[in-house]
């Protein structure tokens, strides 16, 4: 992807991988921020798993766009798949482990924050 170009094309790509790095920042910095600022393990795992699969989506999307058709951008597809399925199901188990384990949710005036 040459940047000199000026084919409307070439152009339009190199918007949109800005935009999905764009998207994938964002994300993923809101994902470290909950993490950080939110009082429990359920609303960790909740953030974690949609916005840092959100950030990586988006930064996986930038990775295929830029790459254009090869095999490796057909591998990056896969592992975005793979990304958007793995993601929520181990936030899932931690959740769910969490439960089991008797760690109760983080309520409205409770002292544990």
């Amino acid at each position: 992807m040459a940047l000199e170009s000026t084919d409307p094309v070439t152009i339009a790509r190199i918007v949109l991988v800005v935009a999905c790095l764009a998207g994938a920042l964002f994300f993923t910095f809101v994902s470290m921020t909950g993490v950080i600022r939110l009082p429990d393990v359920y609303a960790r795992a909740h953030t974690a798993s949609q916005a840092d699969t959100l950030g990586a989506g988006f930064g996986l999307a930038a990775v295929a766009l830029t790459l254009g058709w090869q095999g490796a951008s057909i591998k990056t597809v896969i592992l975005l798949f793979f990304i958007f399925v793995t993601n929520p199901t181990a936030a899932h188990a931690i959740a769910r482990a969490a439960f089991e384990d008797g760690i109760v949710p983080w309520t409205e005036g409770d002292e544990r924050r």
